[in-house]
């Protein structure tokens, strides 16, 4: 039930709602009223023959003191003009004045799954069209257009992709913060009153995590509450703000531009990034199963159904930058025997490459490593029946470079100022019409001329200074990956940014997966991908196994408990076997094998996050009613020898399984849905860094 296209002429009234529905969400959005439209509701599907002036009526705030005399409504686009005491949706401005914006409803349409809202102010000159649609998983996706109608240019200093007044029920959220290492830290707790929020200002959304977030109802768990989680899709900087007062919560999110950064021409328009909504009932699963649905379907269209996801194995733990033709041609044969299926040469092969003080830029082969180029390395990965794949950070350029030395205007800097480094190195300005082609030129040289299946895109700096420059950096990134993958579109792009500090829909949506962080602890990944698995499917993820001891954590753990946890996502070896026992090599191996067996259902099923009652358990269950496959895995000690069972919800309860436990000698059960469910299992992990796989296939 939606509403056909109309527009508001002469002053006459607009429609007096919008619907949009999905398979299990419904929007309503009140626009018979003077100004901005009025969110009425987002929540659960309601019935098709809803009378929706009566749930108007049903919802409408109790008018109460100290407030206009027409009340406003909790709007799709706050502005100031008529009363309204928050942050506006956006802030403008002529030369050095503010613009105060009076916008009204001058259009609306609805077709099928989208609306398009219009407003305008002929006054000061501007007009904004919010569009807002229904995509796979029911998620939300909203965006907004902002013209200059004006005769002067117009500066934008900000604007919102999303402003969402949240529902009464949402009064707690989930927020995300961490550092290099360190991602995906949670914190749930009550939203609280005035202005918070927070930015990223290094040219990308960083570890701090602002780019997603939870608001939720005070009890909600793994299977059960409502929440709302919001994601901005967008690979540069951004800023979100929760707003709470007496009459409610707002939440705005958007990219963060500098002063100056945008500024509109006479008829000129900017579109912001989109911003994702998930509105569920069922929990953190909830989310997940949402999400996970929109980022296959709508975010990895031409990817979703590539070849399975193949076993990596990387060179960095093994050999760091000591690499040549003959360690690498070693390593990869050790990689086979393991049962790895791709090779993937990081940081080190290329000219004058010895540490991270220098070469970046300089994409050729080193030739004193590499006397014939990368040919052999090449022809011997393949030999092994694996594929090649080559790590590059090709927006970095280092002060010790032919690059640099040719090209010292071609970065980022301030003129007659000093050029401050991180890492050693300098931001390549690729808003350059000169910079962009240059890369594009020797990124498809590198792929024309050699067997590459696949690039460790990184980018190990944030960006500063930028003076402005950040939309445009971002944009350029955004057509450099577009025109490269059109070239070559067989080649998989994986995005890192020291971990994750540049993971966002935007880019996924170039990319073939991400790398979560680049703390391969398993017991750190088992908390950081349970965090990215609430807006990640698993099969994105990058998940490895590094070595013992960990060099980031130092925490010695079992191989048999790393190689489960690496299980669940894109599995893959930073590590080198040669340095392993033999025993753990064969436990390597045999993980490796198992994944390869599970794979396409660990890819294509749904994850669902187990519920336990120990803050030192984690379980995870990934598949579907006809087969899955769960870990459990505890990180610290049990308080007491009877630990209580782990349950299975999600199988089908009428149907019985083979529930058996893959690489331990613990005998199979034959159990049915219901009671795996609500009985479950008990499981011998009174120990730290002990793990459990259990498989569960349905009998007939």
């Amino acid at each position: 039930m939606t509403q056909d296209q109309t527009t508001i002429a002469d002053g006459a009234p607009p429609p007096d709602f919008i619907r949009l529905d999905g398979r299990a969400v419904t929007l309503v959005v009140a626009t018979q009223k003077r100004g901005a439209p009025s969110l009425i509701h987002i929540g659960p599907r309601l019935p098709d023959g809803e009378d929706l002036a009566a749930l108007a009526r049903a919802l409408a705030p109790i008018r109460h003191g100290s407030q206009p005399d027409v009340p406003q409504l909790a709007t799709l686009w706050p502005q100031s003009g008529r009363g309204y005491a928050g942050l506006p949706a956006m802030a403008l401005r002529r030369g050095d004045h503010p613009l105060a914006c009076d916008l009204m409803l001058v259009a609306a349409r609805a077709s099928g799954d989208a609306a398009q809202l219009s407003l305008a102010d002929p006054v000061a000159g501007i007009a904004v069209a919010l569009d807002w649609r229904i995509g796979a998983g029911d998620v939300l996706r909203v965006g907004a257009t902002l013209t200059n109608t004006g005769s002067s240019p117009l500066a934008v200093d900000r604007i919102a992709s999303l402003a969402l007044p949240l529902p009464g029920w949402a009064t707690h959220h989930l927020r995300v913060h961490g550092r290099w290492a360190g991602e995906m830290r949670t914190a749930s707790g009550p939203i609280p009153y005035g202005r918070s929020g927070g930015a990223s200002h290094g040219g990308r959304p960083g570890f701090g995590g602002g780019n997603w977030l939870i608001a939720h109802e005070a009890d909600f768990g793994a299977d059960h509450g409502h929440a709302i989680a919001l994601h901005l899709a967008w690979s540069g900087d951004h800023a979100l703000m929760i707003e709470r007062d007496a009459d409610g919560a707002v939440v705005q999110m958007g990219a963060r531009r500098d002063p100056g950064e945008v500024v509109l021409a006479p008829r000129a328009h900017v579109s912001t990034p989109e911003a994702v909504i998930a509105v569920t009932a069922g929990g953190r699963n909830g989310v997940r199963r949402a999400l996970h649905t929109h980022v296959r379907a709508d975010v990895l269209p031409g990817r979703r159904d590539w070849p399975a996801r193949r076993v990596h194995l990387n060179s960095w733990e093994a050999l760091g930058f000591d690499l040549d033709e003959g360690k690498l041609i070693r390593l990869a044969a050790d990689a086979a025997a393991i049962g790895a299926e791709r090779f993937v040469v990081d940081d080190g092969w290329f000219t004058g490459r010895r540490d991270d003080t220098t070469s970046l830029g300089d994409w050729t082969p080193d030739p004193a490593r590499f006397p014939q180029g990368l040919p052999p390395v090449i022809a011997a990965v393949a030999a092994q029946g694996m594929d090649f794949g080559l790590w590059v950070e090709p927006e970095m350029v280092s002060p010790d470079s032919a690059l640099y030395r040719a090209h010292p205007d071609w970065c980022l800097h301030r003129a007659a100022m000093d050029r401050p480094t991180e890492r050693n190195q300098l931001v390549l300005n690729l808003a350059r019409a000169d910079v962009a082609e240059h890369l594009f030129g020797v990124l498809d040289g590198l792929l024309s001329a050699h067997r590459i299946a696949y690039l460790k895109w990184d980018h190990n700096r944030a960006l500063f200074p930028n003076d402005g420059a950040g939309t445009a950096q971002v944009v350029s990134l955004y057509a450099l990956i577009d025109r490269l993958r059109a070239k070559h579109p067989a080649v998989e792009i994986e995005t890192c940014a020291s971990g994750g500090g540049r993971i966002d829909y935007a880019m996924l949506a170039r990319c073939h997966r991400v790398w979560p962080s680049d703390n391969n602890d398993a017991i750190e990944r088992l908390r950081i991908n349970r965090a990215w698995t609430l807006f990640l499917p698993p099969e994105v993820m990058g998940n490895h196994v590094g070595p013992s001891p960990n060099p980031i954590t130092g925490r010695v753990l079992p191989m048999a408990f790393r190689a489960k946890v690496a299980i669940f996502g894109h599995m893959g070896v930073e590590a080198d076997p040669a340095a392993m026992s033999a025993a753990d090599r064969d436990t390597l191996a045999a993980h490796i094998a198992l994944y390869r067996v599970w794979r396409e259902r660990l890819h294509r099923g749904e994850t669902r996050e187990l519920e336990t009652d120990d803050p030192a358990m984690f379980a995870q269950m990934t598949g579907d009613t006809d087969a899955a496959l769960a870990i459990v895995a505890r990180t610290d000690f049990a308080d007491d020898y009877n630990a209580a069972p782990t349950r299975f919800p999600g199988l089908n309860p009428g149907a019985f399984y083979t529930v058996s436990f893959p690489l331990s000698d613990r005998a199979p059960l034959t159990l049915s849905g219901a009671a795996l469910a609500q009985a479950g299992l008990v499981l011998p992990l009174a120990r730290p860094a002990t793990a459990f796989l259990i498989a569960f296939e349905r009998i007939g």
